[in-house]
């Protein structure tokens, strides 16, 4: 059983910055693909980004491409998610997931084994 806790979430205006963490309850050092969701609401949820075990490859959703960065920290059982340029179009709720069932990343929750709370990321326009 993995817990994860996600922080770093808030409200931003347009063009702004967030690092958003997701810290493991037990170790995930090299362990795991994990992957960072959100859902707006009457949405549904979606992926965001993905890092390998090793953190030496990783996938992002087209609509974040070139404004997110994804990664993470084994010693500190960490996974961060560095967006900028933020848009309206970004608030939802984020969530970050361990894939403990397979090796490599994937764009579907259905994949995914454990699940962190959320946190909330509202951009103001």
């Amino acid at each position: 059983q993995v817990q994860l806790v996600e922080s770093g979430g808030g409200l931003v205006q347009a063009g702004g910055s967030l690092r958003l963490s997701c810290a493991a309850s037990k170790s995930t050092n090299s362990s795991y693909a994990m992957g960072w969701f959100r859902q707006a609401p009457g949405k549904e949820r979606e992926f965001v980004a993905g890092i390998s075990r090793s953190g030496g490859t990783t996938y992002y959703a087209d609509s974040v491409k070139g404004r997110t960065t994804i990664s993470r920290d084994n010693a500190k059982n960490t996974v961060y998610l560095q967006m900028n340029s933020l848009k309206p179009e970004d608030t939802a709720v984020y969530y970050c997931a361990v894939r403990a069932s397979g090796n490599y990343v994937s764009m579907s929750s259905l994949q995914y084994d454990f699940w962190g709370q959320g946190t909330q990321v509202t951009v103001s326009s």
